[in-house]
């Protein structure tokens, strides 16, 4: 049974006592931190929200780079039991508008360079009251309709919180925000439990100690910037952490600060393996990588840069159930085998197990509760839905051979992959569909030569209208984050449809990128940048 001192607030406050002045996490290019410091921030942070309003329950926005008082907000906001609600820093426009308004959220947290997006939905979000702005990076004019509150108005007189118990395994640590495919972005109720399960799945803690040093160059208000710094604080070691990734700086950034344990996603991988090759590759002090999912020359990698390497299968709805054994990964196009604590069987649409070798649904449980998704905020039926007949319904398309180990085949759902993003084709079409030159529009994934997917647009014009490619894109990037916006833009007459007038988007997907696609990249427009 998992115990309050497991979870990540409790295990802070345990190291924190341990080890008071061990530092724990580093800003590239900024400050650091000991345990006893973000310990005591975290109570702080618990301190002034509570004086303020906050209590068991609520939600609490962030639109927070990725800082170290931003994992220190992050954990406050656990200390009351309350659920932190972290926006994606590039959601503006409609976008922003939902996760404000469906969160139900009184407060939010948000750095001043984007106070200019929040102004401008602010008389459409009835439910916000409080903002509350960490920092000075941005124009303190902004006119808001909220009560504002700086750093020194938040903290005046507050002194760190001494009479909290740590959350519990079942207590929330998020509800993070995934891409819906038939509707709006669901709220994935995430536990601290959860967060700890995929934490301490991603590798064997005993092989990390003190010494161990992790990198953490993804955002806060994804899964993957969360876990790996709770992984480091179970295994006793240290992290590093960056606003934005970036490959020229990668290297660098692991040999300047010593870190011997990273996430590679696949992007990164391929880039590393691409790189010339340098007398010293094996010199790195990166000696362990979690690669998800593998490059197929990720044993070549392991060798190359003197790296162990595995993988695992994860969503933001689950806890890494699927994993290779140890270190090493045999086939890159495994995913390796269930986890203890797990069961998976990939079922057909009846929830009935298929054999070996044939093509259905992976659905997941777990032996021990509140280490899977809580459900979704707000959405009963989704929640329903997703955990028919006992098991969480993943939605995505594997086999299985005889010997146990999982493939990922593809997605049953409409979501697009891109550079680590999940994207809702539902909302990027929504967004598309409100201008006047648009009679509608089908959003799908095509290949990448960079792995994962681009976002290919099929758009039919509005009568008497036409569509130019590169001005469609232009104006898209006024209103969309950067990670949604298209690649490729078709011009049609039509979309292909059913009887009951459903999109055929499997007919759109597999047609691809045709001679009638025009290309973003090829055609050299470059993006505004946000």
């Amino acid at each position: 049974m998992l115990t309050r001192d497991e979870m990540m607030p409790g295990c802070l406050a345990r190291r924190a006592a341990e080890h008071p002045d061990r530092v724990f996490m580093r800003e590239v290019g900024g400050g650091e931190v000991t345990h006893r410091q973000l310990h005591e921030a975290a109570l702080g942070w618990a301190a002034a929200l509570r004086r303020l309003g906050v209590t068991s329950g609520a939600t609490v926005l962030t639109m927070l780079p990725t800082r170290i008082d931003t994992y220190a907000t992050w954990l406050g906001i656990g200390w009351l039991r309350a659920v932190e609600v972290p926006v994606n820093t590039q959601y503006l426009g409609a976008m922003l508008e939902y996760v404000v308004n469906d969160s139900k959220a009184r407060v939010i947290v948000i750095a001043a360079r984007w106070l200019e997006r929040l102004a401008a939905v602010a008389d459409r979000c009835p439910n916000l009251e409080t903002v509350i702005v960490p920092d000075d990076d941005g124009d303190p004019s902004v006119a808001l309709p909220f009560r504002v509150l700086g750093r020194e108005d938040v903290f005046e007189g507050v002194s760190p919180t001494s009479d909290l118990e740590p959350p519990d395994p079942w207590d929330l640590c998020a509800i993070l925000y995934t891409s819906g495919t038939t509707g709006p972005s669901k709220g994935v109720l995430v536990p601290w439990a959860q967060l700890h399960r995929t934490a301490v799945g991603m590798a064997p803690l005993e092989d990390f100690d003190e010494h161990d040093v992790g990198y953490v160059p993804f955002p806060a208000y994804h899964v993957s910037g969360k876990s790996p710094v709770a992984f480091m604080l179970a295994a006793g070691g240290s992290c590093v952490v960056r606003d934005v990734f970036s490959t020229d700086e990668f290297m660098d950034d692991v040999r300047t600060y010593g870190c011997t344990f990273a996430m590679l996603i696949f992007t990164m991988a391929a880039w590393l393996h691409q790189q010339p090759e340098r007398p010293d590759d094996a010199e790195i002090p990166l000696e362990k990588a979690m690669v998800v999912p593998p490059i197929p020359q990720v044993e070549e990698l392991a060798r190359r840069y003197g790296m162990r390497v595995r993988t695992v299968y994860n969503m933001t709805e689950v806890s890494n159930p699927i994993a290779t054994q140890g270190w090493g990964i045999p086939d890159p196009k495994s995913c390796g085998q269930v986890q203890a604590g797990y069961q998976c069987r990939i079922v057909d649409e009846h929830d009935y197990e298929v054999p070996p070798g044939q093509v259905g649904e992976l659905v997941v449980r777990a032996d021990e509760p509140w280490v899977l998704n809580a459900g979704y905020y707000g959405m009963p039926d989704k929640t329903a839905e997703a955990w028919r007949n006992g098991w969480f319904h993943t939605g995505d398309g594997f086999t299985r051979d005889e010997e146990g180990n999982f493939f990922f085949v593809d997605r049953f759902k409409d979501t697009i992959r891109r550079r680590g993003e999940n994207i809702s084709s539902m909302e990027v079409e929504a967004i598309v569909n409100s201008l006047v030159e648009v009679a509608e529009s089908a959003a799908v994934a095509v290949p990448s030569e960079h792995g994962e997917d681009e976002v290919k647009l099929v758009v039919v014009p509005a009568p008497g209208k036409d569509v130019d490619p590169e001005a469609l894109v232009l104006e898209l990037a006024a209103r969309m984050p950067r990670f949604m916006i298209p690649r490729y833009v078709e011009v049609a007459d039509a979309l292909p449809k059913t009887p009951t007038a459903k999109v055929r988007k499997v007919e759109l997907r597999q047609a691809g990128v045709t001679e009638r696609t025009w290309d973003r990249e090829a055609a050299g427009v470059r993006l505004p940048k946000g």
